[in-house]
């Protein structure tokens, strides 16, 4: 066996360099590059790595800045998605702050079921100079660092503390990046005096390696029992989620619905599962669901999920489905979804080959002429709400949804639009009209305020066919903004729609629900014997000219009556650029977009002094007596 020297960084980088991704006829990197961010922890181990290689062989492991750890988290998690979960990037950090920072990326990539590596530097594991610089300190545990708080977000952890750990911590780390099932954020955390030692380096290690996708098809029978359940079904309700995405379903799931008629509702990660003009697409479903899927939902049956985790937003916190009778088969990759809801039929195995099979056995079925008619003419209302959502009103500061369908009509049908937080991700739920299965990029499993511009990002980076059109209010722009200076120095073209209300709209939307009348939700100067910021005047803030000074393109559109009209204008001209544009928009955040009838439960003071809060108690306990602790009726019939 032949071997070379190297370090561990060095080996490290050049295995994570030779790692491919099968899925069927497609193979590409696991790992398309590196970000790093360099301190005392790894300017010598993973830094000096990436340097010899760019010396050598610049193509060999393609290397990116980043101006926030969390940031190139987030890129990553966004590239990822765009290729269904078959590449992603390893994000290199220093010690302390520097590792520290990337735990919220770290969570928000497990909460979304995406493979992201994670490579944070750690204190010296031979201690000689403890204390070193940012180094945790705890008299009960002193083998515990900072990256110890990685464990619980992370689908795979490991410390290497001997060189010679490397080789299984980073084999187990692309079983777990590689695995359609336990994937999420991967941390392999490198002590920084162990990433600049050596060891001998078997050429195996270092060669070409494939990891197959396992995409398992359906237990023998249980399709059958999915087939029988379906046709006793008088009104089934398919709810499609992110797994439809990740397993490219989306022709399948087309293919399907168009010989069954099975109307199809989609969750936040779902969205582009069908067009939104396919005539079984219903919409969004649940709390930011239109009226089309949430009343299909109500009166359903049957509930057919697909690649769902069933969060609280999609079951309208457990209200969504009101039918005593209602069952569930829930078809997923994973048992622990499988099985959610008291599932009468769970499907362990991949949405599209569960799907495929499905449709083959379903051949020659239809659902009723009337319930076909019945969801196709609630599907036409809710699109004539939307039309007239849209259109122009004329005021000096249009409402957030006249904002949505002027992006949505001067964009193209393969564009991208990216949101992760605040109102955002509800009104395009249920308002953006999706045209490609990839057309939809709303982070919403852990909605991390500061996720849109890096995502935006990311997305470019996957797909330069596309435009990604990010769309972000002050407060989340105002979380994370600096990975702009990362989109010029690298030539990325994006263009990014910030909208400006003053304020956290969404949480001041909330607030207003709850009874707390919008405090703490509006940017104003501080009412100090009030003890307050709402009643002051509206800072003098300028986010235009603070996105001028990071060097990107900006547009200012001007409040007045041709407001949506300049923004049209400004966004096809971003589009026609071919750099990286904002532009800047000013809205009201009073204007509410139409009301879809789905409900989110967020507990309501129980006892206040306050009028606004006990009302909104009384319609709290309103809601909750349509909440179901179990949603689940009990199993189908089997027959053998």
């Amino acid at each position: 066996m032949t071997t070379r020297r190297m370090t561990v960084s060095q080996a490290l980088i050049e295995f994570l360099a030779h790692q491919w991704t099968v899925d069927g006829d497609y193979r590409e990197r696991t790992i398309a590059g590196t970000f790093g961010i360099f301190g005392h922890g790894n300017v010598a181990g993973i830094g000096q790595a990436l340097k010899q290689l760019s010396a050598e062989d610049p193509a060999i492991m393609p290397y990116h800045q980043a101006r926030n750890e969390q940031a190139m988290v987030h890129e990553s998690v966004a590239y990822s998605r765009m290729t269904r979960r078959r590449s992603t990037f390893a994000c290199a950090a220093s010690v302390g702050p520097g590792a520290s920072n990337m735990l919220t990326g770290a969570a928000l990539a497990t909460i979304n079921r995406l493979p992201v590596l994670l490579l944070p530097s750690d204190t010296f594991a031979t201690r000689v100079s403890d204390p070193v610089l940012q180094q945790l300190e705890l008299p009960h545990d002193a083998s515990m660092s900072v990256n110890d708080a990685f464990k619980p977000l992370s689908r795979f952890f490991d410390r290497v503390q001997r060189p010679e750990q490397l080789f299984s911590a980073a084999l187990g780390a692309m079983r777990v990046l590689t695995d359609p099932i336990e994937t999420g954020a991967v941390t392999i955390a490198l002590p920084e005096d162990v990433q600049a030692e050596s060891l001998d380096v078997p050429d195996e290690f270092l060669a070409d390696r494939e990891w197959h996708l396992r995409r398992p098809r359906p237990d023998r029978g249980v399709i059958a029992d999915v087939v029988r359940a379906i046709r006793a079904a008088e009104r089934p309700l398919i709810v499609a989620g992110g797994g439809v995405i990740y397993s490219d379903a989306a022709a399948a799931l087309r293919a399907l619905v168009e010989s069954t008629g099975l109307p199809v509702g989609v969750s936040q990660a779902g969205v582009g599962s069908l067009s939104w003009d396919h005539p079984q697409f219903l919409g969004a479903v649940g709390a930011t669901g239109t009226t089309t899927a949430n009343r299909a939902a109500a009166q359903a049956d049957l509930i057919i999920g697909i690649g769902t985790r069933y969060s609280d937003f999609t079951t309208a916190s457990r209200t969504a489905f009101q039918n005593p009778r209602v069952r569930f088969v829930n078809i997923n990759i994973a048992s622990f979804d499988a099985f959610k809801h008291g599932s009468a039929i769970p499907v362990v195995a991949d949405a599209r080959e569960a799907i495929l099979e499905l449709t083959a056995a379903l051949a020659g079925h239809r659902v009723a002429e009337a319930f076909e008619a019945d969801y196709s003419r609630e599907k036409r209302a809710w699109d004539d709400v939307v039309d007239a959502a849209f259109e122009p009103r004329g005021l000096d500061l249009p409402s957030q949804t006249e904002i949505i369908g002027a992006v949505q009509r001067a964009s193209d049908p393969r564009d991208v639009v990216v949101c992760a937080a605040g109102s955002l991700p509800g009104d395009l739920h249920k308002l953006w009209r999706v045209r490609d299965d990839l057309g939809y990029h709303v982070e919403y499993g852990y909605s991390c305020m500061g996720y849109e511009i890096a995502g935006g990002i990311g997305v470019a980076r996957a797909d330069t066919t596309r435009d990604a059109i990010v769309m972000v209010g002050d407060g989340s722009y105002l979380m994370m903004h600096t990975e702009i200076v990362s989109a010029v120095a690298e030539g990325i073209k994006l263009i990014i729609v910030l909208i400006q209300n003053h304020g956290y709209a969404s949480i001041g939307h909330l607030s207003e629900d709850v009874g707390s009348q919008r405090f703490g939700t509006r940017y104003r100067y501080q009412d100090k014997a009030g003890n307050n910021f709402d009643s002051g005047g509206i800072l003098p803030i300028d986010l235009a000219a603070n996105a001028e000074s990071l060097g990107i393109r900006v547009i200012r559109v001007e409040p007045g009556a041709g407001a949506i009209a300049d923004l049209a204008a400004a966004v096809a001209t971003a589009k026609a650029s071919d750099r990286a544009t904002l532009i800047h928009i000013t809205s009201d955040p009073l204007l509410y977009s139409p009301d879809g009838e789905g409900w989110w439960d967020v507990p309501v003071a129980a006892e206040s002094t306050l009028e606004s809060t006990r009302a909104a108690r009384a319609d709290y306990l309103e809601h909750r007596k349509n909440q179901k602790p179990h949603l689940g009726a009990g199993a189908v019939e089997r027959k053998s």
